[in-house]
């Protein structure tokens, strides 16, 4: 029978896992609701409802709502399958609300309202029929918690089990690193898992909200895709998506910087896989947005591609910022352009690039403080790297940076040398998010916001901020905000290839240097996934400061010390 549908079904590659809560973060305790034998909730039992009813979790209402706070102890891909016996007697089903929540506060909340919890990109919030003697699955969100409240005046409703059918791809972790820190080894975990749940039939940005192929948000994505599992195919299939929906002289996303990112990720992902097949399947389009790119520099040189002008979102009101920025992702696009026509044999097409490159050096950008924008000006060559880094990027420490664009600064520091203020910024800006209870990193977040804040794993009482629904600007106000956001796992690529010290070379990474930078580590150890294999390293930092290393690498790889 399946061959018959066989033509009309697109295969997602996904898995499925039924994972049960951890704790019990809240019940309704009054006269008029109670809620029994919740304990049994945390049970491992067997997914199939029976006539066997066995010390049942009730939900009683006389008049009240009874009602629960689960944590599942992890953020999740998927929805969550209940098995109930009596549904308030004989074969009546029951009402139950479920709320799904990123935090332990959104779980707890209602949609609108002044911290805007929402049901958008994602049903969160939903009343659902349960069935008697039966299993009811409900939900397809990004979630950590689930609360569940019996609607139905005067009922009841007997459960034997709540468990989360949890959506992912079955892929293997083939990177890894671990060094003498803890947390900097929970935070290449971390950026890892935050990637790893939106890889789902697409690559997505976020699991709650933002479940959409934004390209530009890729490229940090990406780079963390190759460093912990190499090859996977959501990034030509995403990759291919954006293109086939974008139709010349428009820009993907409907942003022209993201039309430059499409170019960046193709230049990284060629270097990496060495698909020469692949590549050539772009060269149309390559070579049509290159020429759509070159019309919009004036006669100074100055980029002057049109709104919707965008770097990230906190740079977005400092429009000398902005321009700096779009300037320097323009210079890098065009050299990945020629770099990549280089390969095609598009020889005119990439002479074309270089004058471009050389026009748009001419015209003088000021990054006007702009963390953000100095660090793409240091990629691009726009500015000296040191004195950028000594008189804006090391300034404050982790503050005034973005989740999304945290990985340039990062990589625009390592430039200057300066690993150990690299190293500091990561455990300050993405360790607090995880101090805060993060399992997976979030959409953004601002080292002001953890004052006097509590975790998203606990109730929030009446003298203490809420983390989630107090903060959030932009697209990503209060509980609307995504607290599983791909584009925020920078570090786990960086503290790949600066620490331990990859860097390709030659495409296919047949050629790879290794130049490891432990910064204040002692040691550091880890692999790296190739199409030829993995590249296994260990470096460690000997008593006269200098760095013994042993690389263990196919021998097809040339490794260059």
């Amino acid at each position: 029978m399946l061959k018959n549908v066989a033509d009309r079904c697109e295969t997602d590659n996904l898995a499925k896992a039924d994972i049960i809560p951890k704790r019990i973060v809240w019940r309704t305790e009054s006269n008029t609701s109670k809620v029994e034998n919740e304990e049994i909730l945390l049970e491992k039992r067997k997914g199939q409802i029976s006539l066997n009813i066995d010390r049942p979790c009730i939900l009683r209402n006389d008049g009240g709502s009874a009602g629960i706070l689960l944590d599942f102890g992890m953020e999740l891909q998927g929805g969550i399958q209940i098995f109930a016996w009596s549904c308030g007697g004989d074969t009546k089903n029951a009402r139950l609300r479920i709320r799904f929540g990123e935090s332990a506060m959104e779980a707890m909340s209602d949609i609108g309202g002044k911290k805007n919890a929402t049901n958008n990109h994602a049903v969160r919030d939903v009343i659902a029929e349960i069935s008697y003697l039966g299993m009811t699955e409900i939900g397809n969100t990004g979630f950590r918690f689930v609360r569940l409240d019996l609607l139905d005046d005067d009922g009841y409703i007997e459960i034997m089990s709540v468990r989360a059918a949890f959506s992912y791809r079955d892929i293997e972790y083939k990177g890894s690193f671990r060094c003498n820190d803890a947390l900097l080894n929970k935070i290449w975990d971390t950026g890892a898992y935050t990637v790893h749940l939106n890889m789902q039939n697409y690559l997505w940005d976020g699991i709650k909200r933002d479940r959409l192929v934004w390209i530009g948000d890729m490229h940090p994505e990406i780079s963390t895709i190759q460093a912990v599992f190499g090859y996977n195919d959501v990034v030509p299939k995403s990759l291919d998506f954006v293109r086939d929906e974008t139709h010349l002289p428009g820009w993907m996303n409907s942003i022209p910087t993201y039309s430059m990112w499409w170019i960046l990720i193709h230049h990284s992902w060629f270097m990496q896989n060495g698909d020469i097949e692949y590549l050539k399947a772009q060269r149309n389009f390559l070579l049509a947005l290159s020429d759509q790119l070159s019309i919009f520099i004036d006669r100074d040189g100055k980029d002057i591609t049109p709104d919707f002008r965008f770097v990230d979102w906190p740079s977005f009101e400092n429009k000398k910022a902005v321009d700096a920025g779009i300037q320097a992702l323009h210079i890098l696009a065009a050299e990945a352009a020629a770099g990549l026509f280089d390969i095609l044999g598009e020889k005119k097409a990439g002479e074309k690039c270089l004058k471009d490159i050389a026009r748009l050096r001419r015209f003088t950008v000021d990054h006007n403080g702009c963390k953000q924008a100095a660090a793409l000006m240091a990629l691009a060559g726009l500015a000296d790297k040191d004195a950028i880094n000594r008189e804006v990027l090391a300034v404050d420490g982790a503050r005034r940076i973005s989740a999304f664009t945290g990985y340039y600064i990062l990589k625009a520091r390592s430039m200057a040398g300066d690993i150990e203020g690299s190293l500091d910024c990561i455990r300050e800006y993405w360790g607090g998010m995880i101090k805060m209870g993060a399992t997976t990193f979030w959409e953004e977040f601002n080292l002001d916001w953890m004052e006097n804040a509590t975790g998203i794993d606990e109730l929030v009482t009446k003298d203490k901020k809420d983390i989630h629904g107090d903060y959030g600007d932009h697209c990503y106000v209060g509980y609307r905000r995504s607290l599983c956001h791909g584009w925020s796992s920078g570090p786990t690529a960086w503290l790949s290839e600066n620490v331990l010290g990859i860097k390709i070379l030659e495409p296919g990474c047949r050629t790879v240097q290794v130049k490891p930078q432990l910064g204040n580590l002692e040691w550091v150890e880890g692999d790296y996934p190739t199409p030829e294999g993995k590249i296994h390293l260990r470096h460690e930092k000997q008593p006269d400061g200098n760095v013994k290393s042993r690389i263990d690498a196919p021998r097809s790889i040339k490794i260059i010390r």
